[in-house]
């Protein structure tokens, strides 16, 4: 497995150790877009716009954003996925594609749905790492990337397969193209990847709205996770994560009814370096950390590595602002059950996953922007206070330089 990917020809040139000393931190990965992108977005898309017009915008908001993630002192920053209209959607951008299933339906009663590949076969159209390398060019902090799901893009295909074209070849073609865009990303010059997976907490939700949901959807989609991340080598897999949440659009959730118990025993089954979990948000964050404490435990008993877990300690669904003390407390309180070695802290969900988000429980796009960057300073703060109570002085770590 390792040398197969040490053949590979974009090899693990960006992955840098995890710190040996204090609390890694990161975003999870979206943030949301200026309405002046927004809008740039939807002229082009009526021809009231030029592509070097939106091509202007997006890289507007991403020097703007990266020159923000800095001064919050983040030890590792993202483009705030500023130049994609989803998650969900990079891949495809340009392909054959149509409107598919309901994929999600929120709490305040909106939905998106699934793209559907028309037409065979399934080829990767753009890369995330193309993102890194046009970050790559507006800082020198170490860049993380989010990037997209083998279970997602299972969604885009029938049961049945498409024409001659197999569920099984799709499946296959899929988890070559998702282990192929986190190659590029660690090629491209990112510390770590982080997979977006906002599916799995609502496979568990029994939804007729929502038809692919469902329990019997988990299983499957921990094997595609498990065949992807072991296309990778050890040094490239140690840097990955996966990211888990009930959702985030409109400042509204899809599964946050889903309990972690079902949830995070099937978590821990997938052999990533590390996870993203969702905790500022639920009702009781400590139980997370206890339920997070009591998978890592089963998995040291069993004689398996243990994975970092990163907390979120930021709601991006509640314009409410945490203090840096409330953060530094939570993860204090978290360390009674997880190892403080193993321990880091992040934002519950992306802040922004779609484009077009009105954000309206915030007022606007641009407020929301400006509340993230103030939650992830904080986040930051806290996590350095965190550090410093739980190990004596410390600097918070987000990758090496």
């Amino acid at each position: 497995m390792a040398a197969a990917a040490a053949a590979n020809a974009f090899g693990a040139a960006g992955v840098r150790p995890w710190p040996a000393d204090g609390l890694p931190t990161e975003q999870v990965g979206s943030l949301p877009r200026p309405s002046s992108l927004q809008r740039a977005v939807l002229d082009a898309e009526i021809g009231a716009a030029s592509g070097e017009e939106l091509a202007a915008a997006q890289d507007l908001a991403v020097r703007e954003t990266l020159a923000r993630l800095a001064e919050t002192g983040s030890p590792i920053v993202s483009d705030g996925e500023q130049r994609r209209e989803s998650f969900a959607s990079y891949p495809l951008a340009g392909a054959d594609v149509e409107a598919g299933p309901v994929f999600a339906v929120f709490a305040d009663g909106h939905h998106r749905v699934v793209p559907r590949l028309a037409s065979a076969p399934f080829r990767f159209q753009s890369w995330a790492a193309d993102d890194v390398a046009a970050a790559r060019a507006h800082t020198d902090l170490p860049l993380k990337q989010a990037v997209i799901s083998p279970s997602m893009l299972s969604l885009t295909i029938p049961d049945a397969g498409l024409g001659d074209y197999s569920r099984e070849a799709f499946l296959d073609d899929v988890v070559a193209g998702c282990a192929e865009d986190i190659r590029r990303c660690f090629a491209a010059g990112a510390s770590r990847v982080s997979i977006d997976f906002t599916e799995g907490r609502l496979a568990l939700r029994r939804d007729v709205r929502a038809p692919w949901a469902g329990p019997q959807a988990i299983a499957g989609f921990i094997e595609l996770l498990n065949r992807v991340l072991d296309e990778l080598g050890d040094a490239e897999r140690s840097a990955v994560g996966v990211h888990t949440c009930p959702g985030n659009d409109n400042d509204s959730a899809h599964s946050a009814d889903v309990d972690y118990a079902e949830l995070l025993p099937e978590l821990f089954q997938i052999e990533a370096g590390y996870f993203l979990v969702q905790a500022a948000g639920e009702k009781d964050p400590d139980r997370v950390a206890r339920l997070v404490g009591r998978e890592i435990g089963a998995l040291q008993a069993a004689g398996r590595a243990a994975p970092r877990v990163l907390l979120g300690v930021t709601n991006p669904t509640n314009p409410k602002l945490e203090t840096a003390e409330q953060v530094r407390d939570q993860l204090v309180r978290a360390a009674r059950f997880v190892p403080p070695e193993l321990l880091g802290s992040t934002d519950d969900c992306g802040f922004s996953p779609y484009l077009i988000d009105e954000k309206p429980r915030h007022g606007s796009p641009d407020y929301a922007r400006d509340v993230a960057f103030a939650k992830i300073a904080a986040r930051v703060r806290g996590t350095e206070l965190a550090a410093a109570e739980l190990a004596g002085p410390a600097q918070v770590i987000g990758g090496a330089r």
